[in-house]
């Protein structure tokens, strides 16, 4: 009896095929699905460190781990750089840190120099990989440059040892996002730090601005037949201009004080802010222990220059100074300068403006300096304005500058009106702001007084006998 051939098995049914296949494709599709979402919440997670976080530090440090997971890869590096293009090493982070240990220690002792001296982010950037890829070995290494606002805040790599690891699209986008959140971490934080040191700068100005206010005068001395009025406008929270008034016998009080011989001194250290600020006080109390000598405006100068020699040689910074006397009784106003903006003086019974000028170099310029001196005797009604460069060289919306010539034309003008001292002051500034502008700040300090003798000046009376008639001397 012979046998049946084999049976051949049955043909599976088409619906029973159609559905194994539906079924693997659902498989398929949640499995990307889950991927997805938890792509998705560790990016989500990163956003979220980014805007709440407080320290960078901690930022940086989950940012290997989020790369390496969102990669699914071996490992991660994020190599983060100073503005000024140097490597942030205290914040060179990566995942697992045994498997990166040697890339971080070889390019935390790698000298500053070397990577300061590329030029440009492909340099910077094959700098870094070149390193990293060496001691990393046998991976496959990827990388993408961390930046923000076109400047180079670093870089970070992802790698991995699998055969046929694949560098999809998709992981070239995903790591391009995480290390453009990570170029705004960091410039975020730059932009902190320099808010802080703007604002501990601020508070030091504050305070310098303080000290050098109660440093000028706050208010003008009662000198006799004198009307003063003085201003200080800085073009910055700290100036360098100074002016000031010194009693040359400060031991005495009330009427014979103001019958005494006052100080009376413009400066203005070459510079702004802080620095002009710092010295134009040093002057101010070398000045003051000077003027107690009695010396004459020459002397008094030629001793400053000495005394201030060494500092203001150090800073590489002058100082120019307008030092006068004035003697109430006599009217005799003595005066040296040492290269300042003369002082203007109108003359009442003239009718005309004249300026107030000796030879002399700037204080700090040269060690021995001599210095002239001038004398003029003033009348009732005479006028005198002492003022700093910031004036005449505050330039308009034309380009053109205030100029001696244009203060001359306002002060001889205002002084033939007949005003006071403040009067005056107010009137030249005011004119001086509409020619800047209201709206526009100065560029240097601008700095006036005025000193204005009354029309009526009463001189001492002269001791008289019993019969009322001057005693015989």
């Amino acid at each position: 009896m012979s046998q049946m051939p084999p049976s051949r098995p049955a043909a599976a049914h088409p619906a029973v095929a159609q559905a194994d296949a539906t079924a693997t494709l659902r498989q398929l599709m949640d499995s990307l699905s889950r991927e997805q979402r938890r792509n998705q919440e560790l990016i989500a997670s990163l956003a979220f460190l980014l805007r709440s976080f407080t320290n960078i530090g901690r930022f940086l440090e989950v940012v290997p781990l989020v790369v390496s997971q969102l990669m699914e890869a071996d490992g991660s590096l994020l190599v983060p750089l100073h503005e000024d293009g140097k490597l942030w090493r205290d914040q060179l982070q990566a995942v697992p840190q045994e498997r990166c240990s040697e890339a971080l220690r070889q390019l935390a002792a790698a000298p500053d120099s070397e990577l300061t001296a590329l030029q440009g982010e492909a340099s910077v950037a094959a700098w870094l990989d070149q390193r990293i890829g060496r001691t990393l070995g046998e991976v496959q290494l990827f990388a993408t440059s961390v930046m923000a606002r076109s400047q180079l805040h670093g870089r970070l790599y992802v790698f991995s040892r699998r055969e046929g690891y694949g560098w999809s699209e998709i992981r070239r986008r995903h790591l391009q996002l995480v290390a453009d959140l990570c170029g705004v971490a960091l410039e975020s934080d730059g932009l902190q730090q320099n808010l802080r040191r703007h604002q501990r700068l601020d508070r030091q100005l504050s305070i310098g601005a303080e000290i050098q206010a109660q440093l000028l005068p706050d208010r003008c001395p009662v000198i006799e037949g004198v009307e003063l009025a003085a201003r200080c406008r800085p073009a910055y929270e700290v100036g360098g201009d100074y002016y000031d008034f010194i009693p040359t016998q400060p031991n005495l009080q009330g009427k014979q004080l103001e019958q005494a011989r006052w100080a009376l001194v413009m400066g203005d250290v070459m510079g702004k802010g802080v620095p002009a600020g710092l010295l134009m006080t040093l002057l101010r109390g070398m000045l003051r222990a000077e003027v107690l000598s009695g010396l004459a405006p020459d002397r008094i100068l030629q001793d400053l220059n000495q005394l201030a020699q060494q500092d203001l040689a150090r800073s590489h910074r002058f100082v120019t100074l307008f030092y006068s006397d004035y003697d109430p009784l006599s009217r005799l106003l003595r005066y040296a300068n040492a290269a300042h903006n003369p002082p203007l003086l109108w003359r009442r019974r003239a009718n005309r403006v004249e300026r107030l000028d000796a030879p002399g170099l700037l204080i700090g310029l040269q060690r021995h300096a001599d210095y002239g001196v001038g004398e003029s005797v003033l009348d009732p009604g005479d006028v005198a304005l002492l003022y700093t460069d910031g004036v005449t060289e505050a330039t308009g919306f034309s380009g053109d500058r205030f100029d001696e010539e244009r203060l001359q034309r306002s002060f001889h003008g205002v002084c033939r009106s007949g005003v006071g001292a403040q009067a005056i002051l107010d009137h030249l500034f005011a004119r001086l702001d509409r020619f800047v502008g209201a709206d526009r700040q100065l560029e240097d300090d601008a700095s006036m007084v005025v000193l204005k003798l009354r029309d009526e000046v009463l001189l001492p009376s002269l001791p008289v006998g019993s019969g009322g008639s001057p005693m015989a001397s």
